[in-house]
């Protein structure tokens, strides 16, 4: 199980010294098991849907006619849900996995937006009468997502007036937080972003170890590779992250924090906000 380190300066034993030579850290913790949340595999659990933030605080009514016609599909990393001009098929409630929202400013060029979790939903802009996506969404942490056709989506959508009110909310949180993220591109260093980025996955996952490679930052921050290469060697030169080969230990999340941009605690207040205006 992984625990989450409280935000201090830590040194983990099992673990080799950061800065040695040859690391050799265990990759346990890095395989893609179907559901990291026990309770999701618990045939006792009677509702693992509940792990939806969107869908926990629907109407237990309403909730159970949206399920009704949806099913639970796996999502391993990497796999693009959605293309820049592509048409929106399916809207995703992920449930343990995170997707990333990708801008496009051309052939190989992206910029990452807006990451979502268990918090939020991918593909709700149908409801705006939007039929192509605008962005790029690729799967960044595997895991389960609640997937529900377009069709049935906007049936359920005309008919809740508590989907309705959940989702327009969680849609003004989403574009406060790709506003921040614009002003963060434009104007904070790359280690800044990079550390903003890892104490963003420390809070989706709530794990401290996790896997990134460089070929992923370096496209959800909009940056070649060699930057990244560079920022995460000061991370882990500082002893605040353990980095090799995409697996990621973050050993100082008190320090990272020091070195992160303020979008960091800007960002984390606006994701907790939307989870709990969902409610009200």
């Amino acid at each position: 199980m992984n625990n989450v380190l409280p935000v201090t300066s830590v040194q983990n034993p099992l673990l080799p010294d950061p800065l040695s030579p040859d690391p050799q850290p265990s990759d346990a913790h890095l395989s893609d098991p179907q559901l990291s949340d026990p309770h999701f595999s618990d045939p006792h659990f009677s509702d693992p849907f509940l792990m939806n933030h969107l869908l926990a605080a629907l109407p237990a009514k309403d909730r159970q006619e949206l399920l009704q016609k949806a099913h639970t599909v796996q999502l391993s990393r990497d796999k693009v849900l959605y293309d820049n001009g592509q048409r929106i098929d399916t809207v995703y409630f992920p449930l343990d996995c995170l997707i990333s929202v990708l801008a496009v400013g051309g052939p190989h060029q992206f910029l990452e937006v807006v990451v979502i979790g268990k918090e939020g939903v991918l593909g709700a802009s149908v409801a705006l009468g939007r039929d192509l996506a605008q962005v790029r969404a690729v799967v960044r942490h595997p895991g389960a997502a609640l997937a529900i056709s377009r069709a049935d989506f906007m049936q359920e959508f005309v008919q809740s007036s508590a989907l309705q009110r959940v989702l327009y909310r969680y849609t003004d949180t989403l574009l406060a937080q790709v506003t921040q993220i614009a002003a963060c591109s434009h104007f904070h260093r790359l280690e800044a972003r990079l550390a903003r980025t890892l104490l963003s996955m420390r809070e989706h996952l709530q794990s401290d170890q996790f896997h990134l490679t460089h070929e992923f930052l370096a496209m959800a921050l909009g940056v070649r590779r060699v930057g990244v290469t560079k920022s995460a060697q000061s991370l882990q030169e500082k002893k605040l992250i353990y980095y090799h080969r995409g697996n990621i230990q973050i050993l100082n999340p008190a320090g990272l924090l020091e070195v992160a941009c303020i979008c960091y605690p800007v960002l984390q207040a606006q994701d907790h906000g939307a989870s709990a205006q969902a409610f009200i």
